[in-house]
């Protein structure tokens, strides 16, 4: 699908825009799963300024979709109407204090934050190892891995609300849940301060070589989107969609992951219809024979086609 172009009309409006400002941008080489349709119009930002001065001018009436890394997200096949924002290199910066706060952009990839930490020797951020996305990512969906959440480790978090203001959210602000932050919508997260605490960079290391070990061992490598479906209270999804007899089933060119089945991989042809068509399966299969409803955790973005 390609849309209309808006672009030629927002560069208009905003004649002191610095970045980078693309219609009918294909977006599945910016997901993990490489799937999916097209932005309206894609906007990478050169710094914060830049978002907020971009946000200020955007006519209201058209819609705003942030991604980052990819990692837990299928774009519909039908492209993404409106606006999507991608924050590049002017956010991923990161940076530690001797008080042993670490202050990164939400560009950055989780793992580098726990490199950075661990370099700083820096504990209690290891976990941001085993976390196959960026901190912005981890800031909307409270992420967490191998016994740590982000909202056991976060400060405060920064970020631009849509009408281009600039605000700031300590931790209890942010409303941390399983998989979820209860910061408005609107606000595009920017940058985060994490607290850490003395730590040996050998132990740390030691760590995060353990993590890396497990993930290796029991995931995918394939094209996946990380973990499908979010754990119900007392259960786990993977053990679920297994006793449902899912692992290993196909729809299209995806498949349930016979290594974990949490995990959605696509063999090398699938479009986002066969992975949300199969996940949609899954959660029938698992209603039928548990009574549990799964609820995702990968996002979905997009209009279907």
């Amino acid at each position: 699908m390609t849309f209309p172009d808006i672009v030629p009309v927002l560069k208009a409006r905003m004649p002191e825009l610095r970045g980078r400002l693309l219609a009918n941008q294909p977006l599945g080489e910016f997901t993990w799963f490489r799937v999916g349709g097209a932005a309206q119009a894609f906007f990478m930002p050169q710094d914060e300024n830049d978002l907020a001065y971009f946000l200020r001018n955007l006519p209201g009436e058209i819609p705003v979709t942030v991604i980052g890394a990819g990692s837990n997200l299928i774009v519909r096949d039908g492209g993404v109407a409106g606006v999507v924002i991608r924050l590049g290199r002017g956010f991923n910066a990161v940076a530690t204090s001797p008080d042993h706060c670490v202050t990164a952009g939400t560009a950055i990839l989780d793992a580098m934050v726990a490199r950075a930490a661990r370099d700083a020797g820096i504990a209690g951020l290891a976990f941001l190892s085993g976390i196959p996305g960026a901190i912005g990512g981890a800031l909307r969906m409270n992420g967490g891995a191998y016994g740590g959440e982000t909202k056991d480790v976060l400060i405060e978090a920064r970020g631009v609300d849509r009408a281009g203001n600039l605000r700031s959210f300590s931790n209890g602000e942010m409303g941390f849940s399983y998989r979820h932050c209860g910061a408005p919508e609107d606000v595009v997260f920017t940058s985060a301060v994490f607290q850490g605490r003395t730590g040996d960079v050998a132990q740390i290391t030691a760590e995060m070589d353990e993590i890396k070990g497990k993930r290796e061992a029991t995931q995918p490598r394939n094209r996946t989107g990380g973990s499908t479906f979010k754990n119900p209270p007392d259960h786990n999804a993977w053990k679920l969609i297994d006793e449902a007899g899912c692992r290993g089933l196909t729809v299209g060119g995806a498949q349930v992951s016979p290594l974990h089945c949490n995990f959605l991989i696509n063999l090398g042809n699938a479009t986002a219809r066969d992975i949300e068509t199969l996940g949609e399966t899954v959660r029938e299969r698992v209603k039928e024979k548990s009574g549990i409803d799964l609820e995702w955790e990968i996002k979905r973005i997009g209009v279907a086609r």
